[in-house]
Parts: C-alpha cells; structure tokens; sequence
C-alpha cells in the first residue's frame, strides 16, 4: 500500500476565484521547489482527475497547468451556471476549492537506509 498525503498538507495556499462571468479558477500555490515538483510530477492534478472531481466533462476544463516560476499550478473550470444566474451560490468563487484540498498525493517511500520523510 502506497502511503499518501493531503494535497492541503502540502501548498502554502489552495483557493478558487472568479474568473469572469463563465468560468473559476483554482491556484494550489507552494512555497518549497520540492514540495512542488513532487506534487507535479505525481500526476494527481490532471485533466482527467480533476473533471471527475468536480463532476464536469474535460472539455470543460479549460487551463490545467503547472507554472514552475510561482511554483503554482493553475485550473480553470468552466461554471455549471453563470455567475449571478439564478441558483448560482458563490458569485465571487471563493468556496469551491475545497474538493482540492483532500486530493491525495503518493509520499515516495523512502531509499532503503534513508528515513521516512514528512
């Protein structure tokens, strides 16, 4: 069994925002290069996944991205109303990263004389 890790466990900052009137976008944001490179190079955060995540097609994906100078990655959803429509809850966007947070991240397991790292 593969050990795993909270994607909230480790990113400096998880939010979502507005992104005009059609779509919300997500920043997980790192402060440390290798927490960033191991999430990146996990695989977890992937078109695939996150659609399912938030029950939308991948054609509604609209950015999914990885920008190694913030050491940030990026996700852009298209909405399932427009911003302001009747039955729409959160106009700024600002509540729906929560999904992310619990993404799991594989913890590689450690080289045979070498510690468990946290």
């Amino acid at each position: 069994m593969t050990a795993t890790v909270p994607l909230k466990d480790l990113a400096e900052v998880i939010r979502s925002k507005n992104a005009g009137p059609y779509e919300i976008t997500f920043d997980v944001m790192f402060t440390d290069a290798d927490r960033y490179a191991h999430v990146r190079d996990s695989g977890v955060l992937n078109p695939t996944a996150l659609a399912s995540l938030y029950s939308v097609t991948e054609s509604d994906v609209r950015t999914c991205q990885f920008f190694e100078p913030a050491l940030a990655f990026k996700l852009t959803l298209v909405r399932h109303g427009d911003q302001g429509s009747i039955g729409e809850r959160d106009t700024f966007g600002a509540q729906q990263h929560g999904p992310l947070l619990d993404i799991l991240v594989p913890v590689p397991a450690p080289a045979p004389g070498e510690e468990a790292r946290s």
